[in-house]
């Protein structure tokens, strides 16, 4: 029996051979028992197999999950890598911003006490301005890209009436040649001479000129100011010829001669009614040495005119 197991291949071919000629009951016996013997331990070793099959299956999956976790491992270790020099650097520029936030307080600080320094100067200038104004002859009024505008007030501490002579305004424009147009405002029109043009070097020339050519004639401008609220009159200061309109026909010319009143006359030159000439003899006021307040008064009571 035992040669003849030995002679099989596989159990299948056990299963499939024909029994051999049954020699005796007792052999028989032994060899149904062997059979039934090596069928169960197929079975057991079937169940084995497949228990093992299983279990390869589940270190494969095992293993692949392994795999996937070392991988995830290695992701996550990278992004922590990562993120220690991305923390690293924001480490570095907060403390750089808590340095530069530092130096800007300091500055800013600096900075408040150099503004609160100027605004102490700044207020000490304007009073210095305020002051100034009250006892300069020409003040800035206002400025722009083309014009300026300038007042001046002459001041007469010997003579205090002259002091109500009204301040006189001049535009000065400018050209992109550096160059100057200097004028007199509208309503001072006729007190002075018109304008005047020149390059910027001359123009503090200029301002002083006609200062001092309105301070010399302060008297009589503050003459004529006066009479022009009562009377219709024109002043021609080139010619030093006041023109006084009595009617719409009739035109009297009283020329001042320098150094008016103190020094000059004013004189009656002619008067024309309807372009012609008037006998002018008998005109005179019963004053001697008239003013052209005195003029005016008569000429405009005068019955012989």
């Amino acid at each position: 029996m035992v040669s003849l197991l030995e002679g099989l291949e596989s159990a299948q071919q056990l299963m499939t051979q024909p029994c051999p000629p049954q020699p005796e009951v007792g052999a028989r016996s032994r060899w149904k028992a062997l059979k039934a013997e090596l069928s169960s331990g197929m079975e057991e070793t079937e169940e084995l197999l497949r228990s093992l099959q299983e279990r390869l299956q589940q270190i494969s999956s095992r293993r692949r999950r392994l795999t996937q976790l070392l991988q995830l491992l290695h992701s996550k270790r990278r992004q922590r890598e990562q993120l220690a020099v991305s923390l690293l650097k924001a480490q570095n520029a907060l403390l750089s911003c808590d340095q530069q936030l530092k130096q800007l307080r300091g500055e800013a600080a600096a900075a408040l006490g150099q503004l609160l320094s100027w605004q102490r100067f700044r207020d000490t200038l304007q009073e210095h301005v305020v002051a100034k104004q009250e006892v300069m002859e020409i003040r800035l009024i206002s400025f722009n890209q083309s014009e300026m505008l300038v007042e001046i007030r002459p001041r007469f501490p010997s003579d205090p009436s002259s002091n109500e002579l009204e301040p006189l305004r001049l535009s000065v424009s400018w050209r992109h040649d550096d160059r100057f147009l200097l004028q007199v405002d509208e309503q001072a029109a006729g007190l002075v001479e018109g304008c005047g043009s020149g390059s910027w070097s001359e123009l503090s020339t200029q301002l002083l000129a006609v200062l001092k050519g309105y301070r010399g004639q302060a008297e009589l401008l503050c003459e004529i100011q006066s009479l022009r609220s009562c009377y219709a009159i024109d002043w021609c200061p080139a010619q030093r010829l006041l023109v006084y309109l009595k009617s719409a026909s009739l035109v009297c010319h009283l020329e001042v001669e320098e150094g008016y009143p103190r020094h000059g006359r004013a004189v009656l030159r002619c008067v024309r009614r309807d372009g012609h000439p008037v006998d002018t003899a008998a005109l005179k006021p019963h004053t001697a040495n008239p003013s052209l307040t005195n003029w005016l008064v008569f000429l405009s009571t005068s019955p012989l005119i």
